[in-house]
Protein backbone atom coordinates (compact mmCIF):
# COMPACT_ATOMS: atom_id res chain seq x y z
CA UNK A 1 0.00 0.00 0.00
CA UNK A 2 2.83 2.39 0.83
CA UNK A 3 4.50 1.84 -2.55
CA UNK A 4 1.21 2.53 -4.43
CA UNK A 5 0.67 5.82 -2.54
CA UNK A 6 4.28 6.85 -3.24
CA UNK A 7 3.88 6.16 -6.95
CA UNK A 8 0.62 8.16 -7.10
CA UNK A 9 2.22 11.13 -5.32
CA UNK A 10 5.16 11.13 -7.73
CA UNK A 11 2.78 10.93 -10.70
CA UNK A 12 0.68 13.87 -9.43
CA UNK A 13 3.77 16.02 -8.91
CA UNK A 14 5.04 15.18 -12.39
CA UNK A 15 1.68 16.10 -13.93
CA UNK A 16 1.52 19.39 -12.01
CA UNK A 17 5.05 20.26 -13.06
CA UNK A 18 4.21 19.50 -16.70
CA UNK A 19 1.07 21.64 -16.51
CA UNK A 20 3.00 24.54 -15.01
CA UNK A 21 5.64 24.29 -17.73
CA UNK A 22 2.91 24.18 -20.37
CA UNK A 23 1.24 27.28 -18.93
CA UNK A 24 4.58 29.06 -18.80
CA UNK A 25 5.34 28.11 -22.41
CA UNK A 26 1.88 29.24 -23.52
CA UNK A 27 2.42 32.62 -21.82
CA UNK A 28 5.67 33.16 -23.71
CA UNK A 29 5.69 34.91 -27.06
CA UNK A 30 8.34 34.23 -29.64
CA UNK A 31 9.54 37.30 -31.55
CA UNK A 32 12.04 37.53 -34.41
CA UNK A 33 14.39 40.50 -33.94
CA UNK A 34 17.54 41.77 -35.70
CA UNK A 35 19.51 39.93 -32.98
CA UNK A 36 17.71 36.62 -33.49
CA UNK A 37 14.64 34.96 -31.97
CA UNK A 38 13.70 35.86 -28.40
CA UNK A 39 11.04 34.51 -26.05
CA UNK A 40 9.12 37.20 -24.19
CA UNK A 41 7.11 36.60 -21.02
CA UNK A 42 5.24 39.19 -18.97
CA UNK A 43 6.24 39.71 -15.35
CA UNK A 44 3.24 41.04 -13.47
CA UNK A 45 5.36 42.07 -10.51
CA UNK A 46 8.14 43.72 -12.48
CA UNK A 47 8.79 47.44 -12.89
CA UNK A 48 7.90 49.12 -16.17
CA UNK A 49 10.69 50.66 -18.26
CA UNK A 50 10.74 52.85 -21.34
CA UNK A 51 12.25 49.96 -23.32
CA UNK A 52 9.83 47.30 -22.11
CA UNK A 53 8.15 47.09 -25.52
CA UNK A 54 11.45 46.97 -27.41
CA UNK A 55 11.18 43.25 -28.46
CA UNK A 56 7.92 43.91 -30.30
CA UNK A 57 9.23 47.08 -31.94
CA UNK A 58 12.38 45.17 -32.90
CA UNK A 59 10.22 42.47 -34.47
CA UNK A 60 8.53 45.14 -36.58
CA UNK A 61 11.96 46.44 -37.64
CA UNK A 62 13.10 42.90 -38.52
CA UNK A 63 9.99 41.95 -40.49
CA UNK A 64 9.91 45.25 -42.41
CA UNK A 65 13.68 45.37 -42.87
CA UNK A 66 13.74 49.07 -41.94
CA UNK A 67 16.57 48.87 -39.42
CA UNK A 68 18.72 46.64 -41.64
CA UNK A 69 18.33 48.97 -44.63
CA UNK A 70 19.03 52.00 -42.42
CA UNK A 71 22.27 50.42 -41.20
CA UNK A 72 23.35 49.12 -44.61
CA UNK A 73 22.74 52.49 -46.27
CA UNK A 74 24.61 54.53 -43.65
CA UNK A 75 27.52 56.40 -45.31
CA UNK A 76 29.89 55.85 -42.39
CA UNK A 77 33.31 54.69 -43.58
CA UNK A 78 35.44 54.28 -40.50
CA UNK A 79 38.76 52.59 -41.39
CA UNK A 80 40.24 52.06 -37.93
CA UNK A 81 39.82 48.50 -36.57
CA UNK A 82 39.05 50.01 -33.14
CA UNK A 83 36.22 52.21 -34.45
CA UNK A 84 32.65 51.27 -33.44
CA UNK A 85 30.54 49.34 -35.90
CA UNK A 86 27.75 51.09 -37.77
CA UNK A 87 25.11 48.89 -36.12
CA UNK A 88 26.46 49.86 -32.69
CA UNK A 89 26.33 53.59 -33.50
CA UNK A 90 22.83 53.56 -34.98
CA UNK A 91 21.57 51.05 -32.41
CA UNK A 92 22.76 53.24 -29.52
CA UNK A 93 21.20 56.26 -31.19
CA UNK A 94 17.91 54.38 -31.65
CA UNK A 95 17.80 53.19 -28.03
CA UNK A 96 18.58 56.67 -26.74
CA UNK A 97 15.72 58.21 -28.70
CA UNK A 98 13.29 55.45 -27.70
CA UNK A 99 14.27 55.92 -24.05
CA UNK A 100 13.11 59.54 -24.22
CA UNK A 101 16.57 61.01 -23.77
CA UNK A 102 17.38 64.58 -24.80
CA UNK A 103 21.14 64.83 -24.22
CA UNK A 104 24.07 62.76 -25.42
CA UNK A 105 25.31 62.41 -21.83
CA UNK A 106 22.16 60.41 -21.02
CA UNK A 107 23.49 57.56 -23.19
CA UNK A 108 25.54 56.46 -20.18
CA UNK A 109 22.31 55.32 -18.55
CA UNK A 110 21.87 52.66 -21.23
CA UNK A 111 25.25 50.99 -20.80
CA UNK A 112 24.08 48.71 -18.01
CA UNK A 113 21.40 47.13 -20.22
CA UNK A 114 22.66 43.82 -21.60
CA UNK A 115 19.43 42.70 -23.26
CA UNK A 116 18.56 45.64 -25.52
CA UNK A 117 21.81 45.47 -27.55
CA UNK A 118 21.29 41.74 -28.16
CA UNK A 119 17.75 42.36 -29.40
CA UNK A 120 19.02 44.80 -32.03
CA UNK A 121 21.97 42.62 -33.01
CA UNK A 122 24.52 45.03 -31.56
CA UNK A 123 27.93 44.22 -30.10
CA UNK A 124 27.75 46.91 -27.40
CA UNK A 125 26.30 50.29 -26.49
CA UNK A 126 28.88 52.93 -27.33
CA UNK A 127 29.70 55.94 -25.17
CA UNK A 128 28.13 59.34 -25.62
CA UNK A 129 31.42 60.80 -26.87
CA UNK A 130 31.71 58.06 -29.50
CA UNK A 131 28.17 58.88 -30.63
CA UNK A 132 29.01 62.58 -30.93
CA UNK A 133 32.11 61.82 -33.00
CA UNK A 134 30.21 59.40 -35.21
CA UNK A 135 27.53 62.02 -35.96
CA UNK A 136 30.25 64.61 -36.61
CA UNK A 137 31.68 62.16 -39.14
CA UNK A 138 28.26 61.69 -40.75
CA UNK A 139 27.37 65.39 -40.83
CA UNK A 140 30.64 67.38 -40.76
CA UNK A 141 30.46 71.12 -40.24
CA UNK A 142 31.88 73.33 -43.02
CA UNK A 143 35.60 73.98 -42.58
CA UNK A 144 36.64 77.63 -42.88
CA UNK A 145 40.40 77.20 -42.78
CA UNK A 146 40.93 73.82 -44.46
CA UNK A 147 42.12 73.12 -47.96
CA UNK A 148 39.85 72.99 -50.99
CA UNK A 149 40.01 69.20 -50.98
CA UNK A 150 38.98 69.00 -47.32
CA UNK A 151 36.05 71.37 -47.81
CA UNK A 152 34.91 69.41 -50.85
CA UNK A 153 35.17 66.11 -48.95
CA UNK A 154 33.07 67.51 -46.10
CA UNK A 155 30.42 68.75 -48.55
CA UNK A 156 30.29 65.35 -50.27
CA UNK A 157 29.93 63.54 -46.94
CA UNK A 158 27.14 65.86 -45.84
CA UNK A 159 25.33 65.32 -49.15
CA UNK A 160 25.59 61.54 -48.70
CA UNK A 161 24.18 61.72 -45.17
CA UNK A 162 21.34 63.97 -46.31
CA UNK A 163 20.43 61.58 -49.13
CA UNK A 164 20.62 58.65 -46.67
CA UNK A 165 18.12 60.27 -44.29
CA UNK A 166 15.93 61.39 -47.20
CA UNK A 167 15.63 57.79 -48.33
CA UNK A 168 14.89 56.49 -44.83
CA UNK A 169 12.22 59.11 -44.19
CA UNK A 170 10.73 58.44 -47.60
CA UNK A 171 10.44 54.73 -46.84
CA UNK A 172 8.70 55.44 -43.53
CA UNK A 173 5.95 57.49 -45.22
CA UNK A 174 5.78 55.94 -48.71
CA UNK A 175 2.69 53.81 -48.14
CA UNK A 176 0.82 56.79 -46.65
CA UNK A 177 1.10 58.74 -49.90
CA UNK A 178 -0.90 56.23 -51.94
CA UNK A 179 -4.21 57.73 -50.75
CA UNK A 180 -5.27 61.41 -50.75
CA UNK A 181 -3.46 63.26 -47.98
CA UNK A 182 -2.85 66.77 -46.64
CA UNK A 183 0.56 68.37 -46.11
CA UNK A 184 0.71 70.66 -43.06
CA UNK A 185 3.65 73.07 -43.02
CA UNK A 186 4.61 74.86 -39.82
CA UNK A 187 7.53 76.25 -37.85
CA UNK A 188 8.30 75.85 -34.15
CA UNK A 189 10.93 77.31 -31.84
CA UNK A 190 13.68 75.28 -30.16
CA UNK A 191 15.17 77.18 -27.21
CA UNK A 192 18.95 77.20 -26.82
CA UNK A 193 21.13 77.89 -23.79
CA UNK A 194 24.62 77.87 -25.25
CA UNK A 195 26.74 79.23 -28.09
CA UNK A 196 25.54 77.12 -31.00
CA UNK A 197 25.78 77.93 -34.69
CA UNK A 198 22.56 79.56 -35.83
CA UNK A 199 21.56 80.48 -32.26
CA UNK A 200 19.96 83.85 -32.98
CA UNK A 201 17.31 85.98 -31.33
CA UNK A 202 14.18 85.77 -33.42
CA UNK A 203 10.50 85.07 -32.94
CA UNK A 204 10.15 83.48 -29.51
CA UNK A 205 6.72 83.78 -27.86
CA UNK A 206 7.60 81.90 -24.64
CA UNK A 207 11.00 83.44 -23.81
CA UNK A 208 11.56 86.66 -25.76
CA UNK A 209 15.23 87.52 -26.08
CA UNK A 210 16.39 83.91 -25.75
CA UNK A 211 18.44 82.58 -28.74
CA UNK A 212 16.83 79.70 -30.56
CA UNK A 213 16.73 77.45 -33.60
CA UNK A 214 13.68 77.14 -35.84
CA UNK A 215 12.28 73.74 -36.79
CA UNK A 216 10.59 73.78 -40.19
CA UNK A 217 8.27 70.78 -40.25
CA UNK A 218 6.36 69.19 -43.12
CA UNK A 219 3.65 66.99 -41.67
CA UNK A 220 1.21 64.41 -43.08
CA UNK A 221 -2.09 65.51 -41.59
CA UNK A 222 -4.40 63.31 -39.50
CA UNK A 223 -2.13 60.24 -39.44
CA UNK A 224 0.67 62.13 -37.64
CA UNK A 225 3.70 61.23 -39.73
CA UNK A 226 6.61 63.58 -40.38
CA UNK A 227 7.35 63.95 -44.08
CA UNK A 228 10.49 65.95 -43.34
CA UNK A 229 11.98 68.45 -40.90
CA UNK A 230 14.94 70.80 -41.05
CA UNK A 231 16.71 73.05 -38.53
CA UNK A 232 17.46 76.66 -39.40
CA UNK A 233 18.65 79.68 -37.45
CA UNK A 234 16.45 81.47 -34.94
CA UNK A 235 15.77 84.37 -37.30
CA UNK A 236 14.63 82.08 -40.13
CA UNK A 237 11.07 81.67 -38.86
CA UNK A 238 9.25 83.19 -41.85
CA UNK A 239 7.53 80.96 -44.38
CA UNK A 240 9.94 82.05 -47.12
CA UNK A 241 12.60 79.93 -45.38
CA UNK A 242 10.30 76.88 -45.50
CA UNK A 243 9.34 77.44 -49.13
CA UNK A 244 12.43 75.96 -50.91
CA UNK A 245 12.22 72.65 -49.03
CA UNK A 246 8.43 72.59 -49.35
CA UNK A 247 8.62 72.95 -53.14
CA UNK A 248 11.40 70.35 -53.33
CA UNK A 249 9.32 67.83 -51.38
CA UNK A 250 6.28 68.35 -53.60
CA UNK A 251 8.15 68.30 -56.90
CA UNK A 252 10.07 65.09 -56.15
CA UNK A 253 6.80 63.16 -55.70
CA UNK A 254 5.07 61.56 -58.66
CA UNK A 255 1.67 63.15 -59.50
CA UNK A 256 -0.37 60.38 -57.83
CA UNK A 257 1.58 60.81 -54.56
CA UNK A 258 1.35 64.58 -54.30
CA UNK A 259 -0.78 66.09 -51.52
CA UNK A 260 -4.39 66.93 -52.19
CA UNK A 261 -3.90 70.12 -50.18
CA UNK A 262 -1.08 72.13 -48.59
CA UNK A 263 -2.22 73.77 -45.37
CA UNK A 264 -0.55 76.43 -43.24
CA UNK A 265 -1.08 79.28 -40.81
CA UNK A 266 -0.93 83.01 -41.48
CA UNK A 267 2.84 82.90 -42.07
CA UNK A 268 2.18 81.05 -45.34
CA UNK A 269 -0.66 83.29 -46.53
CA UNK A 270 1.53 85.61 -48.62
CA UNK A 271 2.19 86.22 -52.31
CA UNK A 272 5.49 84.33 -52.48
CA UNK A 273 4.16 81.05 -51.11
CA UNK A 274 0.85 81.17 -52.96
CA UNK A 275 2.53 82.01 -56.27
CA UNK A 276 4.84 79.00 -55.94
CA UNK A 277 1.91 76.71 -55.12
CA UNK A 278 0.03 78.00 -58.17
CA UNK A 279 3.11 77.55 -60.35
CA UNK A 280 3.27 73.86 -59.41
CA UNK A 281 -0.54 73.54 -59.71
CA UNK A 282 -0.78 72.63 -56.04
CA UNK A 283 -3.97 73.24 -54.06
CA UNK A 284 -3.52 75.18 -50.83
CA UNK A 285 -5.44 76.52 -47.83
CA UNK A 286 -3.75 79.25 -45.79
CA UNK A 287 -4.82 81.64 -43.08
CA UNK A 288 -4.45 85.38 -43.71
CA UNK A 289 -3.09 88.00 -41.35
CA UNK A 290 -5.50 90.68 -40.11
CA UNK A 291 -4.21 93.50 -42.32
CA UNK A 292 -6.18 96.64 -43.14
CA UNK A 293 -7.30 95.24 -46.50
CA UNK A 294 -8.44 92.00 -44.91
CA UNK A 295 -10.41 93.86 -42.25
CA UNK A 296 -12.19 95.94 -44.91
CA UNK A 297 -13.22 92.73 -46.65
CA UNK A 298 -14.54 91.33 -43.36
CA UNK A 299 -16.63 94.48 -42.85
CA UNK A 300 -18.13 94.21 -46.33
CA UNK A 301 -18.93 90.52 -45.98
CA UNK A 302 -20.32 91.04 -42.47
CA UNK A 303 -23.02 93.35 -43.81
CA UNK A 304 -24.14 91.07 -46.65
CA UNK A 305 -25.88 88.58 -44.39
CA UNK A 306 -25.50 85.57 -46.71
CA UNK A 307 -23.63 83.47 -44.16
CA UNK A 308 -23.79 79.68 -44.43
CA UNK A 309 -23.47 77.08 -41.70
CA UNK A 310 -19.93 75.62 -41.68
CA UNK A 311 -20.40 73.20 -38.78
CA UNK A 312 -19.47 73.25 -35.07
CA UNK A 313 -21.00 76.68 -34.54
CA UNK A 314 -19.12 78.38 -37.38
CA UNK A 315 -20.68 80.45 -40.16
CA UNK A 316 -18.88 81.08 -43.43
CA UNK A 317 -19.05 83.46 -46.37
CA UNK A 318 -16.73 83.75 -49.39
CA UNK A 319 -15.55 86.49 -51.67
CA UNK A 320 -12.69 87.70 -53.87
CA UNK A 321 -9.74 89.67 -52.59
CA UNK A 322 -6.63 91.18 -54.14
CA UNK A 323 -4.27 92.76 -51.67
CA UNK A 324 -1.39 95.06 -52.50
CA UNK A 325 1.44 92.96 -53.93
CA UNK A 326 -0.77 90.08 -55.00
CA UNK A 327 -0.51 89.03 -58.64
CA UNK A 328 -4.25 88.29 -58.92
CA UNK A 329 -7.52 88.18 -57.01
CA UNK A 330 -7.96 85.02 -54.96
CA UNK A 331 -10.82 83.22 -53.28
CA UNK A 332 -11.11 84.00 -49.57
CA UNK A 333 -13.42 82.49 -46.95
CA UNK A 334 -14.40 84.28 -43.75
CA UNK A 335 -15.28 82.07 -40.78
CA UNK A 336 -16.96 83.38 -37.65
CA UNK A 337 -18.30 81.87 -34.45
CA UNK A 338 -20.21 83.71 -31.78
CA UNK A 339 -18.78 83.67 -28.26
CA UNK A 340 -21.64 83.18 -25.81
CA UNK A 341 -19.70 82.50 -22.61
CA UNK A 342 -19.16 85.14 -19.96
CA UNK A 343 -15.78 86.84 -20.30
CA UNK A 344 -13.48 89.03 -18.21
CA UNK A 345 -10.84 91.50 -19.40
CA UNK A 346 -7.93 92.83 -17.30
CA UNK A 347 -6.70 96.36 -18.01
CA UNK A 348 -3.49 97.96 -16.67
CA UNK A 349 -2.27 101.49 -17.41
CA UNK A 350 1.30 100.82 -16.21
CA UNK A 351 3.41 97.97 -14.85
CA UNK A 352 3.11 98.94 -11.18
CA UNK A 353 -0.64 99.45 -11.15
CA UNK A 354 -3.03 96.73 -10.05
CA UNK A 355 -5.02 95.45 -13.08
CA UNK A 356 -8.65 96.52 -13.36
CA UNK A 357 -11.04 93.68 -14.14
CA UNK A 358 -13.98 94.24 -16.49
CA UNK A 359 -16.74 91.63 -16.70
CA UNK A 360 -18.29 91.11 -20.12
CA UNK A 361 -21.61 89.33 -19.70
CA UNK A 362 -23.69 87.82 -22.47
CA UNK A 363 -26.02 90.38 -24.03
CA UNK A 364 -28.13 90.49 -27.18
CA UNK A 365 -27.02 94.09 -27.78
CA UNK A 366 -23.29 93.27 -27.72
CA UNK A 367 -22.23 90.18 -29.68
CA UNK A 368 -18.69 88.84 -29.51
CA UNK A 369 -17.26 86.84 -32.42
CA UNK A 370 -14.27 84.60 -32.98
CA UNK A 371 -13.28 84.91 -36.64
CA UNK A 372 -10.63 83.90 -39.17
CA UNK A 373 -10.09 84.50 -42.86
CA UNK A 374 -8.68 81.87 -45.21
CA UNK A 375 -7.33 81.99 -48.75
CA UNK A 376 -7.49 79.02 -51.11
CA UNK A 377 -7.37 78.04 -54.78
CA UNK A 378 -9.70 75.07 -54.32
CA UNK A 379 -13.40 74.80 -55.17
CA UNK A 380 -14.36 73.01 -51.95
CA UNK A 381 -17.67 73.93 -50.34
CA UNK A 382 -17.72 76.29 -47.38
CA UNK A 383 -18.50 73.60 -44.83
CA UNK A 384 -15.62 71.46 -46.16
CA UNK A 385 -13.18 74.38 -45.92
CA UNK A 386 -14.35 75.06 -42.37
CA UNK A 387 -13.69 71.46 -41.35
CA UNK A 388 -10.29 71.42 -43.07
CA UNK A 389 -9.29 74.54 -41.18
CA UNK A 390 -10.34 73.04 -37.84
CA UNK A 391 -8.54 69.76 -38.56
CA UNK A 392 -5.24 71.59 -38.77
CA UNK A 393 -5.25 71.98 -34.99
CA UNK A 394 -4.39 68.28 -34.68
CA UNK A 395 -0.90 68.81 -36.11
CA UNK A 396 -0.08 71.16 -33.23
CA UNK A 397 -0.52 68.21 -30.85
CA UNK A 398 2.08 66.27 -32.82
CA UNK A 399 4.57 69.15 -32.71
CA UNK A 400 4.09 69.44 -28.95
CA UNK A 401 4.61 65.70 -28.50
CA UNK A 402 7.81 65.63 -30.56
CA UNK A 403 9.32 68.67 -28.79
CA UNK A 404 8.37 67.84 -25.21
CA UNK A 405 8.19 64.03 -25.13
CA UNK A 406 10.70 63.11 -27.84
CA UNK A 407 14.09 64.56 -28.65
CA UNK A 408 13.30 67.58 -30.82
CA UNK A 409 14.11 69.89 -27.95
CA UNK A 410 17.49 68.27 -27.26
CA UNK A 411 20.55 66.61 -28.83
CA UNK A 412 22.11 70.04 -29.32
CA UNK A 413 25.71 70.54 -30.46
CA UNK A 414 27.74 73.58 -31.49
CA UNK A 415 27.39 72.97 -35.23
CA UNK A 416 24.07 73.24 -37.05
CA UNK A 417 24.66 70.13 -39.17
CA UNK A 418 24.67 67.79 -36.14
CA UNK A 419 21.61 69.57 -34.77
CA UNK A 420 19.77 68.86 -38.01
CA UNK A 421 20.70 65.18 -38.23
CA UNK A 422 19.25 64.08 -34.82
CA UNK A 423 16.03 66.01 -35.43
CA UNK A 424 15.49 64.04 -38.63
CA UNK A 425 16.42 60.80 -36.88
CA UNK A 426 13.84 61.46 -34.15
CA UNK A 427 11.24 62.07 -36.87
CA UNK A 428 12.22 58.78 -38.56
CA UNK A 429 11.95 56.72 -35.36
CA UNK A 430 8.73 58.54 -34.42
CA UNK A 431 7.25 57.52 -37.78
Amino acid sequence: MGEIKFEKKTLVEAINTALQEAEQTAAEQSVATPGGRFHVRWDEGGSATALGQLPFFAEFLEVSGLFTRWVDGCPMDYTSPNAPKVVDVLGTWLLSILDGQRRYAHVAGLRGDEVAPQILGMNKIISDESLRRALAHLAPAPCKYGSEEERAARAIQLAKSTAWMDKALGESTQESLRTPWILDADTSVKLLYGHQAGAEIGYNPTKPGRPSHTLHTYWIGNIRLVLDVEVQSGKASAAKHSLPRLCQLIERLVPEERPALVRGDSAFGNQGVMAEMERTEQHYLFKLRQTAGVKRLIERQWQQGDWQNAGQGFDAVEGKLRLTGWSSARRVVVLRRRIKDSMAAAETSNENQQPTLHFIDHSDKVKLWDYAILVTNTDYSLDTIGQLYRDRADCENGFDELKNQWGWGGYTTHDLERCNLPVRAVALIYN
